[in-house]
């Protein structure tokens, strides 16, 4: 099984899709990866040789290519600098709405979540259990 940067590649996919299963690493830059290491991009990833895995490797590292863990930490402490500093960007990471500008009366329930109750108009329904029974009156002597 082909492991690269401590993935597990998918060993029946073509090697420049299964290239794209780490983070950090799309369909282009699998096709240049391929294209600079000299392999076949049909080739499977079960048909990879030792030496063409080792070869991937190297490049990723060579080129300063950031990928799964250090991009993810990276990323994450960009969005808690952004909170930090209490730049717009921030506090609407903070509050869970959209970044980048997008409308949230209405759509944006990816964001926001479920929505949250409304308001109920209507009358209360009164059912024999919840209601008080009167207060019994006294007998005179």
């Amino acid at each position: 099984m082909a492991r690269i940067v401590g993935v597990d590649l998918p060993k029946e996919k073509r090697i420049d899709i299964a290239l794209s299963y780490l983070y950090g690493i799309g369909r282009p830059l699998s096709a240049k990866i391929l294209k600079e290491v000299d392999i076949d991009p049909s080739k499977r990833a079960k048909d990879l040789s030792e030496e063409e895995i080792q070869k991937i490797t190297i490049w990723i590292q060579k080129n300063n290519y950031k990928v799964e863990g250090d991009l993810r930490r990276e990323i994450s402490a960009n969005i808690k600098r952004l909170m930090d500093i209490g730049s717009y960007r921030g506090m609407r990471h903070k509050k869970g709405l959209p970044v980048r500008g997008q409308r949230t009366r209405t759509n944006a329930h990816t964001r926001k979540g479920p929505r949250k109750g409304g308001l109920i108009i209507g009358k209360k329904k009164e059912t024999g259990a919840s209601a008080k029974p009167a207060p019994a009156a006294k007998p005179k002597p």
